[in-house]
This record gives C-alpha cells, sequence and structure tokens, in this order.
C-alpha cells in the first residue's frame, strides 16, 4: 500500500514527506483493528514533527507514516475484539493506550505510561490503511462521514478538551476569549458557545477569520494588528477582564497578553504551541491567574465531542486533498495558506 512517511527530520516543507510502498498491516494482537483510511487531517503538529520538535520528548524511529487525525472503515480486527466489526466506520483516537497503569485506571488515559501514538511514536494514517486498538476506536453514527470528521481525532479532541476544563469555570454572564480562529480555534468557539452561556470574544489577525468567528457565535472581534486587545477586553469586561482565555496560537505575544486580559482567579488555556511563557512570578501572584496546559483530550471526550458532531452543534470547515499531495498541504500550512482543517483522502 502507499504511505506518505517521514524519513529524516527537515525545515523544508515542499520535500518532507516521501510516498513509499510499504506492507499492508495486519492485526497481530487479539485487540489490534485494521482500518482503511478514509480521511486523515492534517495537523500544525505535523509540520512541527517534521522539524524535528518532537524528538526530545518521545522516542521516534525514522522512517515512520505521519498522520494522527484519522478516521475510515474496519477492514480487519484481531480474535477478541467486540467492539466493531469488519466494515464499521469509525474514529480513531491517535493514543492507543493500555488500560491498566494508573493513569488509564484513573481515567486519563490521555496520560498512559504505555501509549503508542500514532503518526507521532508509530505509524500514522497517512496512509491506505492504520493499524490501531479497539481501545482507540469510536464507532460512528450513521450519516456521518468519516473523511469529514477526520479532524476531530486531535484537532476536535484537543479543542474540546481545554473547553472543557474551561467551561467547568465560566458562570452565565463571564467573559471567555478565544485567540486564534484556524483549524482548532474554529472548533472550541462553536464547543465554547454549545457548553457554555459566557460572552465570547474572538481574536484573530486575518479578517476571514474574524468573520468566521462572528458567524460560528462569537459575540465580539478583535483584530491585534490594529487594536489595544488588552485595552478591548478590559472596555468589554468592564476593567475587570476575561474569566478564562483559550490561545490557539500559542506564540509569545499571544501568551504575553495573560497578565493584561485574565481576569482574577481566571485561566489562560495553552492550546497551540511554539511560543514561550516569560511573566514575572509577581504577575501571576497578583492577579492570581493560571497558565494550563492543553494535551490531546480523553477517549470518551471523542465520543462526547461526536455527539456534538451528531446533533449539528459543531462542524468542521474541511478541504481534501490527494496522499500525493502531502507536501504541498505542509507547505501551505506553513504559510498559514489554509483555512480550517486540510484532509488527506488516501
Amino acid at each position: 500500500m502507499r504511505a506518505a512517511r517521514l524519513h529524516e527530520y527537515t525545515d523544508d516543507m515542499d520535500d518532507a514527506l516521501q510516498i513509499d510502498e510499504v506492507d499492508r498491516p495486519v492485526p497481530d494482537q487479539s485487540d489490534d483493528v485494521v482500518v482503511d483510511v478514509e480521511g486523515a487531517g492534517w495537523c500544525q503538529t505535523d509540520n512541527h514533527i517534521i522539524e524535528g520538535m518532537w524528538q526530545e520528548y518521545v522516542p521516534q524511529e525514522l522512517p515512520m507514516t505521519l498522520g494522527h487525525e484519522n478516521a475510515g472503515v474496519v477492514s480487519e480486527v484481531g480474535d477478541e475484539v467486540t467492539l466493531v466489526d469488519e466494515g464499521d466506520p469509525v474514529i480513531c483516537h491517535p493514543v492507543q493506550t493500555c488500560g491498566i497503569c494508573r493513569p488509564c485506571r484513573l481515567g486519563e488515559d490521555m496520560y498512559c505510561e504505555n501509549s503508542a501514538f500514532n503518526g507521532l511514536t508509530t505509524d500514522g494514517g497517512f496512509a491506505e490503511s492504520l493499524l490501531t486498538n479497539e481501545r482507540a476506536v469510536v464507532p460512528l453514527p450513521d450519516g456521518v462521514d468519516p473523511t469529514d470528521i477526520a479532524p476531530h481525532a486531535d484537532a476536535g479532541i484537543t479543542a474540546y478538551h481545554a473547553v472543557k476544563k474551561a467551561v467547568r469555570e465560566l458562570n452565565p454572564g463571564d467573559h471567555a476569549v478565544v485567540i486564534g480562529v484556524g483549524g482548532l480555534g474554529h472548533i472550541g468557539l462553536q464547543c465554547l458557545d454549545a457548553m457554555s452561556a459566557a460572552t465570547i470574544t474572538a481574536v484573530d489577525l486575518k479578517p476571514e477569520a474574524r468573520e468566521l468567528a462572528a458567524d460560528l457565535g462569537a459575540d465580539h472581534t478583535i483584530d491585534p494588528e490594529n487594536e489595544d486587545v488588552p485595552g478591548e477586553i478590559a472596555a468589554l469586561t468592564d476593567e475587570t477582564g476575561a474569566a478564562q482565555v483559550l490561545d490557539f496560537v500559542g506564540a509569545d505575544a499571544t501568551t504575553g497578553y495573560a497578565p493584561d486580559v485574565v481576569a482574577a482567579g481566571g485561566d489562560h488555556h495553552v492550546v497551540g504551541y511554539g511560543g514561550h511563557v516569560h511573566e514575572p512570578a509577581q504577575a501571576l501572584v497578583n492577579g492570581e491567574f493560571s497558565f494550563r496546559g492543553t494535551l490531546v483530550g480523553k477517549y470518551a471526550e471523542l465520543q462526547e465531542l461526536v455527539a456534538l458532531v451528531e446533533n449539528g452543534d459543531v462542524e468542521l470547515r474541511t478541504s481534501r486533498y490527494d496522499l500525493g499531495d502531502v507536501n504541498a498541504v505542509a507547505e501551505r500550512l506553513e504559510h498559514r495558506e489554509i483555512e480550517g482543517r486540510a484532509v488527506i483522502t488516501p
């Protein structure tokens, strides 16, 4: 079968992945599931993997097939699999977990001590077929297209995971800020609108993104290039600040807003990454606010997100590309030329 594989780390997205002929996966373990991939979302994290940003955090053996946002149809299952059968449409949580370590027992399966992460530590879904396990597949309801929903496997549940934490702290009448209304942010904004009674302000450099934010439920939008973000948020909140900030950019500039925009006792959720947090300790003490990191969501949260999709509360803006276009997609994403999410259709 064909697979888009990373052979060496590089900053050149034009020639990042190579289309190879590789063996089709087979279910070697009793809980294995082989999925014929119908959609695989391209994520900014894929660009970061190509650049080698993840190698100091997780073991990586190259060459490796990338792609961690996967959905498709089950083609083979191991002997003990009961959740799905051949022919079932599924979305695949990117983390294959063990179920028996302490984090798994506590329900925090994204912290699994024995996990494999498709497209990051083991072969992913930029290929005709994907090997995963029973604990990672979520059956899709009738009428949900695997190609359309694929980016929710990571982008969706990461955004949902951040919003779910924020919503716990939001009361009706509170103010929430979404920074970055791109591939993750447009999902997070919809989740926030569906799950809370907060007033929502969206911040994005691109006029099209601000228009999209307004269409998806934002009450206010801010252009950070031509408007003073802290000043605008202060005016909108009677000088109290935002109870929760969801930062889908994670650049130095956006994390730097926190002391001036987060309300006392509030949180600045760092979802996007690539920048740094450079704030004096006194700023955190004075405002008693917190920076909170966001890892990929839990399996149960992917089920919950699928329910929101089925109910029509969350929709994805996607564009589709052939497997041979992977490097063109990587290059376009590097230059912020893709609206919503790009989906590879192997």
